[in-house]
């Protein structure tokens, strides 16, 4: 399935669900020894976990500092350490760590003053930190008396803070009970655990949602008053203004929203919310609206009514116009993603990507207003991209008569995958990326104001300690004929040691991406790192077949009643045009006697299907189904979203449309013909694919005496985010993998 990044709190899964006791398969291989390829020039799974995870940076409004919020993790004290680093935009004072013992978010309250909001004592307490910048001084530094106490909120669960300066007041999201009332919120928890039962009791859908039971709270918006007083000491108010209390509206949208899911400007809020008429489950619309920042009256839609989802919606700097990313069509949550501005002065609305066939991300207005930059995905990467901001039309439109310039968006980058735009004065735009090679560092464009090519300069190294000498490769690209004649992509990437005219045969990886619209773009990942496989010692080949993003939506939508047709004859064709015409392929002596393939979610779907169609001629010696779909009709009662399987199966799974996909691509049809070996991961709080899928594929392999491997992450939902449990995952796969690869 499709799904963003993002981080959800588990409140109630299948955790007490236990694994069975191993068989006589895993037996034999408790007894294969194994250990990660490691060295000074490679870079191992353990690495990987212990590589600091950076944050997006967060520029101040003068863009002259940045932060980036990071996360360390020991496995000598199996403790995650986070800190704040503040780093320098425009000289070469030496950057800030901060350690932050407890966690917390941060967001800046002016130029040089950061607020720190960490729990204590079953509340959020808000701090200030001070910074010192001299351009005498080697490096950035806090003042003695940092941090100082601001205020605090009446719940540990208040997040996603959003400062407007100029009105002095604090938008955020809390949780709070159906009377909406947040300084209710902890007695309201109080009577709801003490209610005498542990029963969830429902009538309409959502019950469970990605790894969570969903109980009596939902998410909402509020405002409070923060100001810094005459006498330079900052002061919370206590007054928390619900502004979406009897509106049906819950924001941000769970359960990966954020503050990407709302904007402040100094009198209004703009957010984007599930559209309350409509059942969650198996609709994707959602509207968008605004509301006054002091809740004085009630939210105004801006939305046509007629669209799909939407998303990231932002205010200008001058507060009198707005922009969102919108789709089409309500239940397909992988339509194109189009850029929506609306005119508040003259209640104007108009799409202006109309015909640019790519997917707007996210969206941020030029320091001056004139232009607007936009994120998007492009031939597997995430760019960065500008376009003039035209004239209000007279009328609201989806297709307005706009001149070239403002119809086709300008590209301001070209590898890896950006994301966090913020421009700034004198044509600057501060951005995080990664790669393929590196996670994710701040990076500055420069000369966005001046004719030419803007320059990028890198603002922080947090990870090039961890990285120092390890032979990561940058993947080259390769393109071949795929189903109905088009263009397919794909990446290789080769494993560190390779010489070239080496006798030496390496193992070769075919990794199957999830989503299925989603796509192995120039981008880092801590869970399924194309790298990680190859500096294992594998020649690692990542296509990106019918159904992947990023590459226009006529080949996104393809896959649409498809899934084991058009994106197979795409991995086939590449498969074989990887063995038979890649000169790099053959200069590395790839043995294809010891292929293996892997996949998740939509890839562990393709493992089932291929172990089910021998025919294909891959010739695989193992797999690797991680959450993998297995019985389609099942998946289309069980799964959270059903909206995902109602579009991508034809329709409800009782419908007769519905019926012939799942005959003719469901791979529990095709059991008969299993007989590869397997491994099977799968978590318990996977609520998008459950954990049945992956013991009930488990148990066809033992009883057709198939050599199989079952691991079950009780804790775990779609993603292993555990460290150790990410250590574990990769243990298990390599081990796997290098039985029927390397031996």
């Amino acid at each position: 399935m499709r799904v963003p990044p993002g981080f959800p709190v588990s409140v109630l899964g299948l955790a007490a669900q236990v694994p069975l006791q191993p068989s006589v398969n895993t037996t034999s291989m408790a007894k294969h020894d194994f250990v990660f390829e490691e060295g000074a020039n490679v870079f191992s799974p353990k690495d990987l976990v212990q590589l600091p995870r950076v944050g997006g940076g967060v520029a101040n409004e003068a863009g002259d500092l940045v932060f980036v919020p990071v996360s360390e993790y020991s496995f000598k004290n199996k403790k995650n350490s986070k800190s704040i680093h503040v780093a320098a935009v425009e000289s070469t004072i030496l950057p800030l760590d901060i350690p932050l013992a407890n966690g917390g978010e941060a967001f800046w309250l002016d130029s040089r003053t950061l607020a720190h909001a960490v729990a204590e004592d079953k509340v959020i307490a808000l701090y200030a930190i001070s910074l010192k910048v001299d351009t005498d001084s080697p490096s950035i530094a806090t003042f003695p008396d940092s941090p100082v106490f601001i205020g605090k909120f009446p719940t540990e669960t208040a997040s996603n803070f959003r400062y407007s300066a100029k009105a002095g007041i604090l938008v955020f999201s809390d949780l709070v009970h159906e009377d909406g009332d947040l300084k209710k919120a902890k007695e309201n928890d109080e009577a709801w655990e003490n209610r005498g039962d542990t029963a969830f009791v429902y009538d309409e859908t959502f019950e469970r949602h990605w790894d969570t039971w969903v109980g009596p709270k939902r998410a909402s918006l509020f405002s409070v008053k923060l100001a810094k007083q005459p006498a330079g000491k900052w002061t919370l108010g206590d007054e928390f203004v619900n502004l979406l209390k009897g509106t049906g509206h819950h924001a941000p949208v769970e359960p990966f929203g954020g503050t990407d899911d709302f904007d402040v400007s100094e009198t209004q809020v703009i957010y984007t919310a599930k559209d309350p008429k409509l059942p969650k489950a198996w609709h994707t619309k959602q509207n968008i609206y605004v509301v006054d920042i002091n809740g004085k009256t009630s939210p105004k839609e801006l939305t046509s009514g007629k669209q799909g989802a939407t998303h990231a919606p932002v205010f200008n700097n001058a507060g009198d116009k707005v922009a969102w990313a919108e789709l089409d069509q309500d239940g397909h949550e992988s339509d194109r993603a189009k850029l929506v501005l609306y005119d508040l002065k003259k209640d104007v609305r108009f799409t202006v990507t109309q015909h640019w066939d790519r997917s707007v991300s996210s969206i941020a207005f030029a320091h001056d207003d004139k232009s607007v930059f936009i994120t998007a995905p492009d031939l597997a990467r995430i760019k960065i991209f500008s376009l003039p901001v035209p004239e209000t039309p007279s009328a609201s439109t989806t297709d307005p008569d706009l001149p070239a310039v403002f119809r086709n968006p300008r590209a301001l980058t070209t590898s890896g995958a950006a994301s966090g735009i913020q421009p700034r004065s004198n044509g600057r735009l501060v951005f995080s990326r990664s790669s393929l090679t590196s996670p994710n560092e701040a990076f500055v464009l420069r000369g966005l104001d001046e004719s030419g090519e803007p320059t990028v300069d890198q603002l922080t190294r947090i990870a090039v300690p961890g990285l120092k000498g390890k032979s990561l490769d940058e993947g080259k690209d390769f393109w071949f004929e795929g189903a109905e004649g088009k263009k397919v992509h794909g990446w290789i990437i080769k494993p560190p040691g390779f010489k070239e005219g080496e006798k030496k045969k390496w193992p070769i990886l075919l990794l199957i991406h999830g989503g299925p619209e989603g796509a192995w773009e120039d981008q880092w990942s801590t869970r399924w790192n194309p790298n990680i496989f190859a500096q294992q010692g594998y020649v690692v080949i990542a296509i990106n077949p019918t159904g992947s993003t990023s590459f226009g939506q006529d080949f996104t939508n393809a896959i649409k009643e498809d899934w084991g047709g058009k994106p197979f004859v795409d991995l086939r064709n590449g498969w074989k045009y990887i063995l038979d015409n890649v000169p790099e392929v053959r200069q590395l002596q790839v043995d294809p006697e010891r292929a293996v393939a892997a996949g998740a979610s939509y890839g562990g779907y393709a493992i089932n299907w291929i172990q089910g169609h021998p025919e294909f001629g891959f010739n695989f010696k193992a797999l690797v189904c991680h959450d993998g779909a297995f019985g389609a009709q099942y998946h289309g009662y069980s799964t959270d979203e059903l909206f995902f399987f109602n579009y991508e199966w034809g329709g409800r799974p009782w419908e007769p449309r519905a019926q012939e996909v799942i005959k003719k691509f469901d791979p529990i049809n095709f059991v008969d013909k299993w007989a590869t070996p397997m491994l099977i991961i799968h978590g318990s709080k996977d609520y998008r694919l459950p954990e049945t899928d992956g013991i009930g594929a488990f148990h066809a392999l033992q009883q057709r005496g198939v050599p199989s491997r079952l691991v079950i992450f009780p804790d775990e939902n779609h993603w292993v985010l555990n460290h150790q449990n990410s250590l574990k995952w990769h243990h298990e796969v390599f081990r796997w993998l290098g039985k029927y690869a390397k031996n």
